[in-house]
């Protein structure tokens, strides 16, 4: 039995509580063991990391001490994945250049807040994580993201919005990554800046159906290395960078 775990806290407006337990009850139907935790503290013991398929962090604005940090990191890096969206992962620590660097990307703004309607474009169709779903709308908070060149994207947004102003707008038109994949060592890596809050789920099943699969492919990732005999304490002297 695959295990996840899923640690939620910080800004109460993401609602990490109710997306956390929408996130485990997806996973238990697929047979995942998941523990669902609300302190960082989750994050202090590397050799229960290790043993784990999947971290999934739903937790926004908060901070991140040195070694925690370089846990989630030599955990990720040993094969474990890890998945997650919106603030709460790509907004979860702002203090830490390490989580940016696992996670391929930060936020920094969403123009227009939580009622802007944009089109979601899916880049990959043949990516098993986006196969078989169009492109489609929704309403919620677009983020424009400061992202890592080396991530695999799979899905985007336009940029500028044309019923939005704001500072970017003299700039050319870009396509911002909403959906993508990366790998951090042997780890693999999942994001989404869908979900906003627990019902874009329900209002965007397709939504939904994308952090499924990117949940379930990140954590393939930890069979695929034992299988491979992968090495995995390459990936442990990161401390040395950051």
């Amino acid at each position: 039995m695959k295990k996840a775990l899923i640690v939620w806290g910080g800004w109460d407006g993401h609602e990490p509580e109710l997306v956390a337990n929408r996130f485990a009850g997806i996973l238990r139907t697929e047979g995942f063991e998941v523990e669902i935790s609300n302190t960082l503290e989750s994050f202090d013991d590397l050799e229960k990391l290790k043993e784990l398929d999947l971290i999934i962090p739903c937790v926004t604005m908060s901070e991140l001490s040195g070694p925690r940090g370089q846990n989630v990191s030599k955990a990720v890096g040993s094969g474990v994945g890890m998945a997650g969206c919106h603030g709460g992962m790509c907004d979860a620590f702002r203090n830490s250049v390490l989580w940016q660097f696992i996670t391929g990307a930060n936020w920094v703004s969403h123009p227009g807040g939580g009622k802007t309607e944009y089109m979601v474009n899916i880049s990959s169709y043949s990516n098993p994580i986006t196969e078989g779903i169009s492109d489609f709308p929704v309403v919620s908070e677009q983020y424009y993201l400061h992202v890592d060149p080396a991530i695999e994207v799979l899905a985007t947004t336009r940029f500028p919005h044309p019923d939005i102003p704001f500072y970017h707008i003299s700039n050319k038109p870009i396509d911002m990554p909403v959906v993508w994949t990366k790998m951090w060592g042997n780890g693999r890596i999942f994001y989404t800046s869908l979900g906003h809050n627990d019902s874009v789920f329900d209002k965007h099943p397709s939504s939904q159906e994308i952090m499924k699969r990117g949940m379930l492919w990140a954590a393939e990732g930890k069979a695929y290395t034992v299988e491979n005999n992968l090495d995995t304490k390459k990936f442990e002297s990161d401390k040395k960078m950051f």
